[in-house]
């Protein structure tokens, strides 16, 4: 039916200002990840160094988003190689768990809680093999804000509290007692600004600095952190612990599968990344262990379209995008999947001559609602714990650019390990138990993630790094923004805090990978655009304002020399960019 309901008036001004600098910026999902990004430029360090900092402190200040015992895909342009670099930052199923085992078990699918789902953690690999590659400062200096954050604590912050606030139920005290013991004051959520320590953590780090200093080489000390946290000690609490502490999930009560072995034998992918041309841009995405080709594929697609003619968030604009997006994703249901275990036809998916052989089946005035590929297909999403994920972005003067997006070891999701600080991750959950799936659980394979960050160059030049936190939704809201910078030439803010929408036409990457098919959500929209949709036979929900998303974005700019960031103010209102 038509909206008759009164628009919400989007804000004339600038909700924040765009950052620049000379020297290098920071963009990331909290200030004091930030600030902790720019004291490496301070030390004369690069992007890299940076970025490590950054995602270190996140770790730390962004419990209920990331922690070291998750993931972190990265995207690294070194100017010196004149090269884009992926380093996959996703752990491994381990070697005992299979689709086989769980059947044996009765167990249909790894839930989003526990310990089933319990990968190898990546992020601790990910960030030195960043640093060791591509950075400048050694590992126990780049740890050195996150070691000050952990052990002298951070205020309490209003998001942070209210994701606390849904372990009121007794999830803590009960179920995960460790995680209320760093978290909680007598079993509440505490007031804002209250100090968050956490001595464990900042433990491990000290540990890591431990191992990596004392010596003359840099990437000698890097190696040696890697191998006490994979090898060691670290890694020797963490399995002694996950083995024997049973957690109780919707399956029954299990411990993990994590073996010493299985850490031992992880190692850090560095891989070719894919890209696609735009204009003049060239625009970069992991491999499809993630989920970034889905936003190369709706390039492909939406380049002959004649998006500024349509107008920005205009119907016509946004039922192409939706239209699009359906065809990507449902592309990375069917194909998409971990390329040492199945092959992945990207030579075609993202060949100029298969987008338009699909784009013939997108109508300019009707939504395509028909599933065009899906199984197990659900008529309403199911509820899962609520994580989500953050992102971070540099970029300095030399060229050097870094986009991350750290997820995983979320503290509502698996219990704490006391003395070391982590929670692993269940990523696991996003296997599908179908052997026929190139996304199927298989030992010492990696799930297909959402996790994207993006780097573009443009006229073969380093020019933006960007992404966000999302789920599903990351690419959509990534895509978005690019197309707001690159379409229609929007100052850097107001590409981040335009209004979004997305679809969850496709199968959701979470257990239980439902789906709502021809349904899309949406930041308020001027009503007849909403009824213009509603009438392609969209399935419009309306959201809040600033509700979707919370994208940074860094960028060269190649008009005005300056180095220029800005942060979203949406979600929970902690992005932030600082230039130096």
């Amino acid at each position: 039916m038509p909206i008759t309901l009164n628009t919400y008036i989007w804000p004339a001004f600038h909700s924040r200002p765009m950052v620049s600098g000379k020297h290098g910026v920071v963009a990331s999902g909290h200030q004091a990840a930030t600030a902790a990004g720019m004291k490496m430029f301070a030390a004369g360090g690069n992007a890299v160094d940076a970025g490590v900092a950054a995602a270190f402190a996140l770790a730390v200040v962004r419990p209920h988003k990331n922690g070291i015992g998750g993931e972190c895909p990265i995207l690294i342009y070194s100017p010196k190689r004149r090269k884009v670099f992926a380093i996959s930052g996703v752990g491994v199923a381990p070697a005992a768990l299979s689709i086989r085992y769980l059947r044996e078990q009765g167990i249909p699918a790894i839930p989003g809680f526990g310990y089933l789902g319990a990968l190898v953690p990546a992020q601790v690999g990910a960030f030195c093999t960043a640093l060791k590659y591509f950075g400048t400062l050694p590992l126990e200096k780049v740890l050195e804000p996150a070691i000050e954050l952990c052990l002298d604590g951070f205020p309490m912050y209003e998001g942070l509290r209210e994701f606390l606030s849904t372990t009121e139920d007794g999830l803590f005290t009960k179920t995960l007692p460790e995680n209320g013991n760093v978290f909680l004051r007598d079993g509440k959520a505490p007031p804002c600004g209250t100090p968050v320590i956490q001595k464990d953590l900042g433990r491990t780090f000290l540990r890591l600095a431990e191992a990596a200093g004392g010596g003359q080489d840099r990437e000698d000390g890097i190696d040696r952190a890697v191998e006490r946290f994979y090898r060691g000690d670290i890694a020797r609490e963490i399995v002694d612990h996950v083995r024997s502490f049973p957690v109780e999930d919707s399956t029954g009560i299990h411990t993990s599968l994590l073996t010493m072995e299985d850490l031992a034998a992880y190692q850090t992918a560095v891989e070719e990344p894919l890209c696609v041309p735009y204009g003049a841009y060239t625009v970069y995405k992991c491999g499809p262990w993630s989920q970034g080709a889905v936003l190369l594929q709706n390039l492909r697609l939406l380049r002959t379209f004649p998006l500024k003619e349509m107008g920005h968030n205009s119907a016509a604009y946004l039922h192409t995008l939706i239209e699009c997006s359906k065809i990507a994703y449902n592309d990375r249901n069917r194909y998409y999947g971990d390329t040492r275990f199945v092959h992945v036809p990207f030579d075609r998916l993202l060949s100029a001559e298969y987008a338009q052989e699909r784009r013939r089946e997108i109508s300019a005035d009707t939504a395509n609602n028909r599933v065009m590929w899906q199984d197990d297909l659900f008529d309403a999403c199911g509820e899962r714990d609520k994580t989500d994920t953050t992102h971070l972005d540099a970029v300095d003067a030399e060229g050097f650019m870094m986009s991350a997006t750290p997820s995983g070891g979320w503290i509502r999701s698996s219990a704490r390990v006391p003395g070391v600080g982590l929670q692993l991750t269940t990523r696991g959950q996003m296997f599908y138990m179908d052997e026929h799936s190139p996304n199927s659980l298989q030992p010492g394979k990696r799930p297909r993630t959402t996790l994207t960050p993006t780097l573009a160059l443009k006229n073969g030049k380093p020019y933006m790094a960007f992404g966000t936190p999302g789920g599903d939704n990351q690419d959509q809201w990534s895509l978005q923004t690019f197309l707001n910078i690159a379409e229609f030439d929007m100052y850097l803010q107001d590409a981040v805090d335009a209004a979004t929408v997305y679809t969850c036409h496709f199968r959701d990457s979470f257990y239980p990978h439902e789906a709502m098919p021809g349904y899309v959500f949406y930041e308020p929209l001027s009503p007849a655009v909403v009824n213009d949709l509603i009438r392609r036979g969209h399935k419009m929900v309306p959201l809040e304002p600033y509700s979707s998303g919370e994208v940074c974005v860094v960028r060269l700019n190649d008009r005005n020399g300056f180095i220029e960031g800005a942060a979203s103010p949406k979600e929970e209102r902690q992005a932030y960019a600082m230039g130096w």
